[in-house]
Protein backbone atom coordinates (compact mmCIF):
# COMPACT_ATOMS: atom_id res chain seq x y z
CA UNK A 1 0.00 0.00 0.00
CA UNK A 2 1.46 3.15 -0.51
CA UNK A 3 1.75 5.87 2.19
CA UNK A 4 -1.01 8.13 2.77
CA UNK A 5 -0.66 11.89 4.63
CA UNK A 6 -3.71 12.57 6.76
CA UNK A 7 -5.17 15.38 8.70
CA UNK A 8 -6.08 13.84 12.02
CA UNK A 9 -6.58 17.10 13.20
CA UNK A 10 -7.31 20.36 12.31
CA UNK A 11 -7.73 23.93 14.28
CA UNK A 12 -8.27 23.41 17.72
CA UNK A 13 -7.87 26.34 20.70
CA UNK A 14 -8.22 26.10 23.92
CA UNK A 15 -12.07 26.87 25.44
CA UNK A 16 -12.73 28.96 28.70
CA UNK A 17 -13.24 27.17 31.69
CA UNK A 18 -17.10 26.31 32.77
CA UNK A 19 -18.28 26.83 36.58
CA UNK A 20 -21.74 25.03 37.16
CA UNK A 21 -23.32 27.40 40.22
CA UNK A 22 -24.40 24.64 42.59
CA UNK A 23 -22.82 21.94 41.08
CA UNK A 24 -23.27 18.88 37.96
CA UNK A 25 -25.13 15.82 38.11
CA UNK A 26 -23.62 12.70 37.24
CA UNK A 27 -25.25 10.00 35.81
CA UNK A 28 -24.73 6.07 34.63
CA UNK A 29 -26.88 3.95 32.61
CA UNK A 30 -26.15 3.29 28.83
CA UNK A 31 -24.50 6.15 28.89
CA UNK A 32 -22.44 8.04 31.38
CA UNK A 33 -23.39 11.44 31.54
CA UNK A 34 -22.47 15.29 32.91
CA UNK A 35 -26.06 17.54 33.74
CA UNK A 36 -25.83 21.18 34.45
CA UNK A 37 -29.18 23.14 35.31
CA UNK A 38 -28.90 26.45 33.98
CA UNK A 39 -25.49 26.65 32.76
CA UNK A 40 -24.50 26.44 29.21
CA UNK A 41 -22.10 23.32 28.43
CA UNK A 42 -23.04 24.35 24.08
CA UNK A 43 -18.91 25.47 24.44
CA UNK A 44 -17.49 22.10 24.36
CA UNK A 45 -17.60 19.90 22.00
CA UNK A 46 -17.12 15.80 20.98
CA UNK A 47 -13.40 15.03 21.58
CA UNK A 48 -12.66 17.67 24.11
CA UNK A 49 -10.70 16.73 27.39
CA UNK A 50 -12.24 18.07 30.41
CA UNK A 51 -11.17 18.23 34.33
CA UNK A 52 -13.90 18.29 36.66
CA UNK A 53 -13.47 19.59 40.26
CA UNK A 54 -15.76 20.51 42.87
CA UNK A 55 -18.01 17.13 43.55
CA UNK A 56 -17.60 14.14 45.69
CA UNK A 57 -16.97 11.49 43.80
CA UNK A 58 -16.21 12.13 40.12
CA UNK A 59 -12.52 14.91 40.22
CA UNK A 60 -10.94 13.85 37.21
CA UNK A 61 -10.63 13.80 33.69
CA UNK A 62 -13.00 12.80 30.65
CA UNK A 63 -13.22 12.42 27.21
CA UNK A 64 -16.21 14.27 25.57
CA UNK A 65 -18.61 11.74 23.48
CA UNK A 66 -21.34 14.10 22.65
CA UNK A 67 -23.29 17.24 23.85
CA UNK A 68 -26.77 17.70 23.92
CA UNK A 69 -28.62 19.98 21.61
CA UNK A 70 -30.00 21.79 24.60
CA UNK A 71 -26.24 22.10 25.77
CA UNK A 72 -27.04 21.48 29.14
CA UNK A 73 -25.16 17.76 29.36
CA UNK A 74 -22.67 15.84 27.93
CA UNK A 75 -21.73 12.31 27.18
CA UNK A 76 -18.79 10.93 28.38
CA UNK A 77 -16.52 8.20 27.30
CA UNK A 78 -15.08 7.43 31.23
CA UNK A 79 -17.33 5.94 33.82
CA UNK A 80 -18.88 8.02 35.87
CA UNK A 81 -19.64 7.28 39.72
CA UNK A 82 -23.35 8.32 40.15
CA UNK A 83 -23.75 11.61 41.61
CA UNK A 84 -26.67 14.24 42.26
CA UNK A 85 -25.85 18.20 42.49
CA UNK A 86 -26.01 19.34 46.41
CA UNK A 87 -27.29 23.25 44.98
CA UNK A 88 -24.20 24.59 47.01
CA UNK A 89 -21.10 23.48 45.74
CA UNK A 90 -20.41 24.30 42.60
CA UNK A 91 -18.64 22.39 39.99
CA UNK A 92 -15.70 23.53 37.52
CA UNK A 93 -15.26 22.23 34.39
CA UNK A 94 -11.69 22.81 33.10
CA UNK A 95 -10.82 22.77 29.18
CA UNK A 96 -7.91 20.77 29.29
CA UNK A 97 -6.83 18.97 25.75
CA UNK A 98 -8.20 17.17 23.11
CA UNK A 99 -8.25 13.82 21.16
CA UNK A 100 -8.54 12.93 17.65
CA UNK A 101 -10.62 10.82 15.98
CA UNK A 102 -8.74 7.29 15.48
CA UNK A 103 -6.76 7.12 12.35
CA UNK A 104 -5.83 3.79 10.23
CA UNK A 105 -2.96 2.40 11.80
CA UNK A 106 -0.46 0.21 9.75
CA UNK A 107 -1.69 -2.66 11.58
CA UNK A 108 -5.15 -1.87 10.34
CA UNK A 109 -3.88 -2.91 6.80
CA UNK A 110 -1.56 -5.89 8.10
CA UNK A 111 1.23 -3.44 6.85
CA UNK A 112 4.80 -4.99 8.35
CA UNK A 113 6.97 -2.23 8.47
CA UNK A 114 4.66 -0.63 10.88
CA UNK A 115 6.16 3.08 9.85
CA UNK A 116 4.48 6.59 10.57
CA UNK A 117 5.48 9.77 10.76
CA UNK A 118 3.48 12.70 12.90
CA UNK A 119 3.92 16.65 12.14
CA UNK A 120 2.04 18.72 14.77
CA UNK A 121 2.23 22.59 13.56
CA UNK A 122 0.71 24.77 16.64
CA UNK A 123 0.91 29.10 17.23
CA UNK A 124 3.49 30.34 19.77
CA UNK A 125 0.99 30.39 22.55
CA UNK A 126 0.46 27.06 22.64
CA UNK A 127 1.01 25.65 26.54
CA UNK A 128 0.95 21.61 27.04
CA UNK A 129 1.43 18.41 25.55
CA UNK A 130 0.91 16.73 22.09
CA UNK A 131 1.73 13.06 21.69
CA UNK A 132 0.16 9.93 19.81
CA UNK A 133 -1.62 7.01 21.31
CA UNK A 134 -2.34 3.80 19.86
CA UNK A 135 -4.55 0.61 20.32
CA UNK A 136 -4.34 -2.73 19.32
CA UNK A 137 -8.34 -3.27 19.75
CA UNK A 138 -10.77 -2.84 16.83
CA UNK A 139 -13.46 -1.12 18.24
CA UNK A 140 -11.33 0.94 21.44
CA UNK A 141 -12.68 2.07 24.44
CA UNK A 142 -10.97 5.23 26.26
CA UNK A 143 -9.24 2.42 27.97
CA UNK A 144 -7.40 0.76 25.55
CA UNK A 145 -5.18 3.74 24.22
CA UNK A 146 -1.64 3.76 25.24
CA UNK A 147 1.15 6.86 24.50
CA UNK A 148 3.75 5.83 22.34
CA UNK A 149 7.24 6.49 23.46
CA UNK A 150 8.77 9.19 21.59
CA UNK A 151 5.89 11.12 20.49
CA UNK A 152 5.36 13.82 23.15
CA UNK A 153 6.22 17.04 21.73
CA UNK A 154 6.13 19.55 24.66
CA UNK A 155 5.38 23.02 23.51
CA UNK A 156 7.90 26.05 24.84
CA UNK A 157 5.99 28.83 22.77
CA UNK A 158 9.20 29.29 20.18
CA UNK A 159 8.35 25.84 18.06
CA UNK A 160 5.42 25.82 16.39
CA UNK A 161 6.46 22.52 14.53
CA UNK A 162 7.39 19.36 15.11
CA UNK A 163 8.00 16.08 13.95
CA UNK A 164 8.14 12.39 15.35
CA UNK A 165 8.47 8.95 13.54
CA UNK A 166 7.18 5.92 15.33
CA UNK A 167 6.76 2.19 14.58
CA UNK A 168 4.03 -0.89 15.64
CA UNK A 169 1.50 -2.34 13.84
CA UNK A 170 -0.92 -0.97 15.99
CA UNK A 171 -4.52 -0.85 14.98
CA UNK A 172 -5.62 2.48 15.29
CA UNK A 173 -3.87 6.00 16.31
CA UNK A 174 -4.86 9.01 17.59
CA UNK A 175 -3.40 12.29 18.97
CA UNK A 176 -4.13 13.47 22.48
CA UNK A 177 -2.97 17.08 23.60
CA UNK A 178 -3.03 17.11 27.13
CA UNK A 179 -2.32 20.02 30.06
CA UNK A 180 -3.33 22.96 27.53
CA UNK A 181 -4.06 26.45 29.35
CA UNK A 182 -3.94 28.76 26.34
CA UNK A 183 -3.22 28.77 22.65
CA UNK A 184 -4.16 26.68 19.29
CA UNK A 185 -3.53 23.68 17.29
CA UNK A 186 -3.11 24.17 13.89
CA UNK A 187 -3.25 21.33 12.73
CA UNK A 188 -1.74 17.63 12.99
CA UNK A 189 -0.71 15.38 9.82
CA UNK A 190 0.09 11.63 10.13
CA UNK A 191 2.01 9.45 7.15
CA UNK A 192 1.22 5.99 7.12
Amino acid sequence: MAQTSTTILSQKTHKADITVAGGASFTTGSENKITSVGTSLSNLAQFDVINVTGTTNNNQDFTIKSVADDGLSIVVEETVTAETRDGSTDTVINHVGFVSDKQKGDGYYSQPDGVHTVAYKVDTTLTGNIKMQASLATTPTEADWFDISGTTFTTDQSTTISSANFTGNFVWVRAKASDITAGSITNIQLNN
